[in-house]
């Protein structure tokens, strides 16, 4: 009975954190209104490169609030054979 419990258990956690792992895309950085602590944020808004998109991510809490920080990632497209 104990290892059934521990099954569903990390089952539970294991979609809990497939949710909240997808990333959002927005375009532009203005758009982003409540940023959480470890959450990533594409924007398209034209910044970076071709190929790339920038990535904001709450980095650190402050006394304001969530700092963030930006970098251009690789954009990563549909999966193709």
């Amino acid at each position: 009975m104990p290892f059934r419990r521990a099954a569903c258990l990390s089952i539970l956690i294991s979609a809990a954190l497939v949710t909240t792992a997808h990333a959002v895309t927005v375009g532009r950085e203005q758009d982003i209104t409540d940023l959480k602590l470890g959450q990533r944020v594409q924007v398209d808004d034209g910044t970076c490169p071709a190929g790339q998109v920038k990535e904001v991510r709450g980095t650190k809490m402050t006394e304001k609030g969530v700092a963030r920080t930006a970098a251009c990632v690789p954009r990563y497209g549909p999966k193709t054979r």
